[in-house]
């Protein structure tokens, strides 16, 4: 699954799509875009898609991801600090993070409703774009495609429905 606003930079899986991301979270392993690179296209595609939902599903997803740190890359295998990073779970409360990049952007940010009905992998994109120091340029064409503007004139004729596509180019 690939979202419209990181098509240029993860279509061709040269960069870590967010579905990977929250996967890589969700397992505890900070992957860096230099450990990507060395694994296969095959392999960056397989993460992408691997399920990650289930207890077992994460152990073998991170069992894969430590397999392939070992065989392909000359780096250690990171663990990710899991506190605070599991904000986007919460489909009742809006993190700080979030309403505070919209008002840097000049964006409103979205309303208690509009953030409870977003997807988890939505409102993790949203969480991980407010937090980057170097990719927030992405947090409002995300804001766009999940139809969060709705009062800004030239994003007036957004549809509300969330768009994502589901297929990884080949």
């Amino acid at each position: 699954m690939l979202f419209d606003f990181e098509r240029d930079f993860a279509g061709s899986l040269r960069c870590i799509p967010m579905i990977a991301r929250q996967k890589l979270d969700i397992v505890g392993i900070k992957l860096s875009l230099r450990q990507w690179s060395r694994f296969t296209r095959e392999e960056r595609g397989q993460l992408a898609d691997l399920p990650c939902e289930t207890v077992p599903e994460q152990a073998t997803y991170r069992a894969l991801v430590v397999h392939l740190i070992a065989t392909r890359s000359d780096e250690p295998l990171r663990q990710l600090a899991t506190r605070g990073l599991e904000d986007w779970r919460n489909a009742d409360r809006m993190p700080d993070a979030v309403k505070t990049q919209a008002q840097a952007d000049g964006i409103a940010p979205p309303t208690a409703v509009q953030w409870a009905t977003l997807r988890p992998l939505q409102r993790f994109a949203l969480v991980k774009l407010a937090r980057s120091k170097h990719e927030n340029e992405n947090f409002v064409p995300a804001m766009r495609e999940f139809g969060l503007l709705h009062d800004v004139g030239a994003f007036s004729n957004q549809t509300a429905v969330p768009r994502a596509h589901t297929r990884l180019p080949t």
